[in-house]
């Protein structure tokens, strides 16, 4: 019965009347070559998959640059290591509307409610055995009024005076200065302030004395007696501080004689009513609103907006200030990698009480208690050893990935296509020289050739000059396969009738080539281009991965490998290279689809003809 079917099946296909009148026109069309494999390769699901994916990646690496901007330059010692999150920001619901104080840290958030509850977010790791959200029980059983957040630690100040430190105390992070402990016969001292730093922290009570704590190694953290009774306010950055006295004027208050605090401007001698700092400047407002900011600011801190509204509080992060004006607005300044400058619409819509900033994160609370937040969120895809965002580095990286690929790629195929086109249609002398040229060539170990010629020129060249020596000895070592086979196609076109046709007209010889011939065997060289830039791509990768490709700074998907070359980071620090890993994995894989089901829709056979 199958035998009957099948038999009547292939009569009705061999001799039975056209399915619903299919004119000639049509029939035509439907056999045409182009129409056949482009029907084939869109019946193809592993292939359409492969381009949709391949499509995406390729917007993903060419629009992404302008949308994740890269700095080579950028290194930030605040952010290494940190994994995938985007909780930086994620205050607890417990502390909406009853918010006591909150302190930014490099990748945290530390607050307290008006019941003195303390509560902590975001990436809170600082080494594999300190978690800062591992909050000491005597600090949790406290009232806690306060908190500071400083690079490691965190200090709590409680509603009877003393003062907690939990996080990284190797260095004297937690050594409180006996003054600012309660003592038996004079009491507590009555602390207004607290602030932490890099591995410092600092109070000021109410007697108008200052005391600091922590790396003295590398901070300046003694105060002269002269200050001492006077003093109303501290702002710390990074290594140092500055004191706001009680006369209004602004001092260094260290021993250290010349550092970028020590020239304070003339213009602040008296009616300065707040000072911050971030991390490499310092910033004052004066009684008229002005706001004078000095030391190294290198971020753009001294390009202060102007305002209508006369600025009365003043808050820093690590590299931006944010103001809060007396009408209630609230503007940043500084700055803006993290968007840390950016105030929402939200916030200034709204009666702003205060504000506390930090680092890269900023909080703005409502007289009703609303907390509106904006800054650095985290990180998508976590950050390297550098600091350095691996989202962003993996868009550009991708970028130069596929650039080096693609123009080796074009490089080999004008190379391939005339070599072999001539080889090919001539034959004799010219194919037996450039057979053995191919042979010559092709015979070259490409790694070991490429790794020579990379410690010859080792660093006199430039990153981007490195880059185009890649793309042209790619090429010129991978036009061989194209060479081969265009000239074996040519082989067999150049005996059919057409060729012969062209000949008899006149037409020239090169135009026979690469006009009536070449365009006969395109869909196998579009197979062969498609496999081949994949090809480049791994071979740049594996240049950069052994170390004698594109170097960092400069980021591709091969270098990125390189750096999680090691146990440590293959084990605690998985998405420094998973993420690179799987994008070019992907990427990969689909270019090999797309070859793959162009290979088979210009297969007639595929077709089951």
């Amino acid at each position: 019965m199958a035998n009957t079917n099948n038999k009547t099946s292939l009569l009705g296909r061999l001799f039975g009347n056209r399915n619903k009148n299919v004119d000639n026109l049509v029939e035509e069309q439907i056999q045409s070559p182009g129409r056949m494999m482009l029907n084939n390769f869109l019946h193809n699901p592993l292939g359409m998959t492969g381009l949709i994916i391949f499509l995406a990646i390729l917007i993903f690496v060419v629009v992404g640059p302008y949308i994740f901007h890269l700095d080579l330059g950028d290194t930030d010692n605040t952010q290494l290591n940190v994994p995938p999150t985007s909780t930086m920001l994620s205050v607890p619901a417990e502390l909406d509307g009853n918010i006591q104080a909150i302190a930014a840290g490099t990748t945290f958030g530390v607050g307290c409610d008006r019941n003195g509850k303390t509560y902590i977010w975001g990436y809170t790791k600082i080494t594999d055995t300190i978690d800062l959200k591992n909050i000491p029980q005597e600090v949790l059983d406290a009232k806690i009024v306060d908190v500071a957040a400083g690079y490691d630690h965190v200090v709590a100040l409680d509603d009877e005076g003393n003062l907690y430190v939990w996080g990284s105390k190797r260095l004297g992070q937690d050594r409180v200065p006996s003054e600012l402990k309660p003592s038996r016969t004079k009491g507590p001292k009555n602390i207004i302030q607290i602030e932490a730093g890099f591995q410092i922290s600092g109070a000021v009570t109410d007697e108008g004395e200052a005391y600091f704590w922590g790396n003295s190694n590398m901070a300046d953290i003694d105060v002269k007696k002269a200050y001492q009774g006077h003093i109303k306010k501290i702002a710390i950055a990074t290594y140092n501080y500055c004191l706001l006295l009680d006369d209004g004027s602004v001092v260094y208050g260290g021993t250290q004689k010349n550092n970028a605090f020590t020239n304070i401007p003339a213009e602040l001698g008296s009616g300065v009513v707040d000072i911050a700092a971030t991390g490499e400047s310092m910033a004052a407002v004066k009684e008229n609103g002005k706001i004078v900011v000095w030391g190294n600011a290198t971020h753009g801190e001294k390009n202060v907006p102007e305002s209508e509204s006369r600025p009365v509080e003043l808050y820093g992060g690590r590299y931006h200030y944010t103001a809060l004006m007396e009408n209630g607005d609230v503007f940043s300044w500084g700055d803006n990698s993290h968007n840390q400058s950016n105030v929402p619409a939200a916030v200034n819509g709204a009666a702003i009480d205060t504000v506390y900033a930090g680092f890269y994160q900023n909080y703005a609370v409502d007289v009703n208690g609303k907390v509106h937040t904006w800054g650095l969120k985290g990180h998508l895809l976590g950050t390297d050893n550098m600091g350095r965002d691996v989202l962003t580095r993996i868009v550009n990286g991708g970028q130069v990935t596929m650039t080096v690929g693609a123009v080796s790629v074009i490089i080999a195929l004008v190379i391939g296509v005339v070599m072999g086109g001539i080889a090919g249609y001539f034959g004799g002398k010219a194919d037996m020289l450039i057979m053995r040229i191919s042979e010559v060539v092709g015979g070259l170990p490409f790694l070991p050739f490429a790794l020579l010629l990379s410690a010859i020129i080792g660093t006199r060249i430039s990153v981007e000059m490195r880059m185009y020596l890649i793309m042209v000895v790619l090429g010129v070592l991978s036009w061989t396969g194209i060479c081969r086979l265009i000239r074996a196609q040519i082989l067999a076109e150049r005996e059919k009738e057409f060729v012969l046709a062209a000949q008899a007209m006149g037409v020239r010889e090169g135009s026979i080539i690469f006009k009536h011939i070449l365009p006969n065997v395109l869909s196998i060289l579009l197979v062969e281009a498609t496999l081949q830039f994949a090809t480049c791509m791994l071979t740049e990768s594996s240049l950069s991965y052994l170390g004698f490709g594109i170097s960092p700074p400069t980021p591709t998907w091969g270098n990125m490998l390189t750096g999680a070359n090691n146990s440590i980071v293959i084990q605690q620090y998985w998405w420094r290279w998973v993420f690179p890993a799987a994008i070019f994995g992907v990427c990969t894989i689909c270019i090999n689809l797309i070859g793959d089901a162009i290979r088979d829709a210009v297969d007639p056979k595929s077709l089951g003809r």
